[in-house]
C-alpha cells in the first residue's frame, strides 16, 4: 500500500515541476537587449499568456491586424549607452564580457539598439514568421551604429518586419532616424562616471536638438545606471509626442552613466 501511496505522489509532483519550470523559462531577460526592450515592449504583453496563444506563437502574427506590416502610428528611436550594457554584461558574467561592443577596439558611447513601430497604445512585433531573409551586406553596412550582427538580425526580426520595407529600406530609414538625432555634447566622450539625473539627460536631448518636446522623449534606466533615451518620431522622422511611452521614463532620482571604455 505505502508503495502505491508513493509512486501516486510522485506523479502529482511531475506537473508542478514542469509548470515551475515554464514559468521560469518566461521570466528569462531578453539576453540580445539586455533587458532593456524587454521592459519597454512586454509592458503590454499578458502575464500569463493563454494557452491558445502559446500554441500559435510561431505562426504569422500578420493574422493579427495589430501586426499587419506597414500597419502602425510611430517609431521609437531606442539610444542604448553601451557603457551601461557593458558594464550590466560584466556583471552577469563574472566580471568579464564576451561581446565584441564590450570587447572590440572601438569604444561605443550612444548606439542605435533599434527602431520601433508603435501604436498609440501598445506595438506591433515579430510580425512575419520566419523573417524574410536579411542579406549580410546589409548587416555589414550597419555596425557602426548597431555594434553587433546578433543585433541587426534581432532588430530586423522583431521590428523591420512590421515596417511594411524591405531589409534595405528598413535600415536605411535606421540610419536617417539616427542621423536625425544629436548627441549634446557633455554625453559624447565620458571619461568618468556621471552621476546624472533622468530630468538632466532630457533636458540635454531637448535643447540638443531643435523641435523635440520633453513630451517626445524617454530616458531609461535600470536600478543604477542610465540604460537608453528613446526618441518618438513620425513615419516621415519628425519629432512627435508619445504619452504612452513618455510615462515609461526612469523615476529614479539620480542614476549613474559608466565611462565609455578607454576614455
Amino acid at each position: 500500500m505505502s508503495t502505491i501511496t508513493n509512486r501516486f505522489a510522485a506523479l502529482l509532483v511531475i506537473p508542478t515541476f514542469l509548470t515551475g519550470a515554464a514559468l521560469a523559462q518566461d521570466a528569462q531577460p531578453d539576453s540580445q537587449s539586455g533587458g532593456g526592450e524587454r521592459l519597454a515592449q512586454e509592458r503590454f504583453q499578458p502575464r500569463f499568456p493563454s494557452e491558445d496563444r502559446n500554441r500559435n506563437r510561431f505562426q504569422d502574427r500578420s493574422q493579427d491586424s495589430r501586426n499587419a506590416p506597414g500597419q502602425f502610428d510611430f517609431y521609437v528611436l531606442a539610444l542604448s549607452w553601451s557603457p551601461s550594457f557593458c558594464e550590466s554584461s560584466r556583471e552577469r558574467n563574472g566580471g568579464r564580457s564576451r561581446l565584441q561592443q564590450c570587447t572590440g577596439e572601438r569604444p561605443y558611447s550612444f548606439v542605435v539598439h533599434g527602431l520601433w513601430p508603435q501604436h498609440e497604445r501598445g506595438f506591433p512585433r515579430d510580425c512575419q514568421i520566419p523573417a524574410p531573409r536579411l542579406p549580410r551586406s546589409i548587416v555589414n553596412t550597419m555596425l557602426d551604429i548597431m555594434p553587433s550582427p546578433r543585433l541587426v538580425f534581432n532588430q530586423w526580426d522583431r521590428h523591420g518586419t512590421c515596417t511594411g520595407l524591405n531589409g534595405q529600406q528598413y535600415f536605411d530609414i535606421v540610419r536617417k532616424a539616427r542621423e536625425t538625432v544629436r548627441i549634446p555634447a557633455q554625453y559624447q566622450d565620458i571619461s568618468a562616471y556621471l552621476a546624472v539625473t533622468p530630468g538632466e539627460v532630457e533636458k540635454a536631448f531637448v535643447e540638443a536638438n531643435p523641435g523635440l518636446s520633453p513630451d517626445a522623449i524617454a530616458v531609461t534606466c535600470d536600478h543604477r545606471r542610465l540604460s537608453e533615451v528613446r526618441i518618438c518620431m513620425s513615419k516621415d522622422l519628425q519629432f512627435r509626442d508619445c504619452a504612452e511611452v513618455d510615462r515609461r521614463s526612469c523615476r529614479s532620482e539620480k542614476v549613474m552613466m559608466p565611462p565609455v571604455r578607454g576614455g
